[in-house]
């Protein structure tokens, strides 16, 4: 895809309405895709420091062996054109895609759409500003432009920093503090990694990592030390009966789930189509909860249901078990309960074994809370009141609908986000088969506001 680096900066016109998605990533490429192919009188600016749209960390992976969690037949970019993938990429609905080949699909989507009403700008958005009934977008360059909407796309956060005993891991060349960042190459052929997470990160590193490398040793550590569960190889209709009326509570899902489990059992269906009839009420289900029956949820039921909700491809699940076989990737609940420092390598302890880590890798997951974020962006925002944490500190605060609230819990017009910053309001939110409809309604929105200007 061609990358425009400037764009017009003149007021814009009263037919035109423009429209800065802030994060080239998957949730930005498909709002912008959505903007472009539903509204003709929109211009879409994607600000992208890498200028590589469509990948983010995802999809930005070289490795043909990080595959889809989801079956490509559930992958289209275009709700309305559910074939869309499999027509693009010819394969059947229940392959499990290479990741990088769903970032060159939808790199290739927005590329068909690109003309005079696309620009990718390579720059860091550094602050937005409430100006004129728009907003003024500062970059990193200094350069500020005006637009009337704008949709807050930027993703996953980077993980949380490492602390062992309440003391941060120190910056040296073993502490991998983004797993997503180049490493590998300058990793020995015998070496012994900890990692530290057990979730779909750390099997994407552990593959990476023992593929091909025999010699390699693997520990993962985590709190709880559950991998999530493999998809299974058969598809037949989700399951699901009728949700109970009424208030809900974690325990009460909790007991719904298992009654569901031992039903479907009994007909002959498994326990991944319990999940999977669950998962288009999963927001309306997250709405219905108090706050403190959210906050019971997350602490007493949030992993158990998200590593057999967030599942591995079949193949991907081969290799882990080929590895723990063969002696050479070991799982540990507990995480990391010492660490200390050598002149060449650190002595970790893990499940009440000291070994010698070559690297210590960072598999948490993202940093939820954007008020411990490093992100100039966000910390901007922060001060200026324009955005704030949800309630529980998983995302930004906003409406079912994406629409950001202020510090004061107001909306703010044209602000919008999509993806993962509506954690905390929707839970379910950081899949493809989500986001794609958040980017349509995204895009209708932005068409209804400049109907009514």
């Amino acid at each position: 895809m061609t990358v425009a680096a400037k764009i017009d900066r003149s007021a814009p016109t009263t037919a035109t309405r423009r429209v800065a998605v802030v994060g080239g990533g998957a949730s930005g490429t498909l709002v912008a895709l959505n903007l472009l192919r539903t509204d003709d009188g929109v211009r879409v600016t994607i600000f992208e420091p890498t200028g590589r749209v469509g990948l983010g960390v995802a999809y930005g992976t070289a490795d043909d062996r990080h595959l889809l969690n989801v079956r490509a037949g559930n992958m289209s970019a275009l709700p309305d054109v559910p074939s869309d993938l499999l027509d693009w990429a010819r394969v059947s609905g229940t392959t499990f895609l290479p990741r990088r080949q769903y970032g060159a699909y939808l790199r290739d989507r927005l590329a068909a759409l690109a003309g005079e009403r696309l620009s990718i700008v390579t720059e860091r958005v550094v602050d937005i500003a409430p100006a004129g009934g728009g907003f003024l977008v500062h970059e990193g360059s200094g350069a500020a432009t005006r637009f009337d909407s704008v949709v807050l796309a930027h993703g996953n956060q980077a993980p949380g920093r490492l602390a062992v005993g309440g003391r941060g891991l120190p910056e040296a060349g073993w502490h991998i503090a983004d797993p997503w960042q180049p490493w590998l190459d300058g990793l020995a052929p015998a070496a012994t990694v900890v990692l530290v997470g057990t979730g779909l990160t750390a099997i994407d590193v552990a593959v990476s990592v023992l593929d091909g490398r025999p010699e390699r040793r693997v520990v993962m550590a985590s709190r709880h030390g559950l991998l999530p569960r493999p998809h299974i190889d058969c598809q037949s209709v989700a399951w699901v009966t009728p949700l109970p009326e009424g208030p809900l509570t974690a325990d009460g899902l909790a007991a719904l789930f298992r009654e569901q489990v031992e039903a479907a059992a009994a007909h002959g269906v498994d326990w991944q189509h319990v999940v999977d009839g669950l998962r288009g009420p999963t927001q309306s289900i997250w709405a219905r909860l108090p706050l403190p029956e959210r906050r019971r949820f997350l602490e007493r039921y949030a992993r158990p249901w998200e590593v057999r909700r967030h599942r591995m491809a079949p193949e991907v699940a081969a290799r882990l078990d080929s590895y723990r076989t063969a002696g050479r990737l070991r799982v540990v609940a507990g995480g990391i309960t010492g660490l200390r420092e050598t002149s060449s390598y650190p002595l970790v302890t893990v499940g009440g074994e000291e070994i010698t880590a070559h690297a210590v890798v960072n598999c948490t997951g993202p940093l939820t809370d954007v008020t411990r974020s490093d992100n100039p962006l966000l910390i901007a925002l922060l001060r200026r009141g324009l955005i704030a944490p949800d309630e529980l500190r998983l995302g930004l605060a906003c409406t079912p609908r994406g629409e950001v609230l202020d510090a004061a819990g107001r909306v703010v017009p044209g602000l919008l986000t999509v993806g993962p910053p509506r954690k905390g309001t929707l839970f379910e939110t950081t899949a493809i088969p989500e986001i794609r409809v958040q980017a349509v309604e995204v895009a209708g929105m932005v068409a209804a506001r400049r109907r009514r200007s």
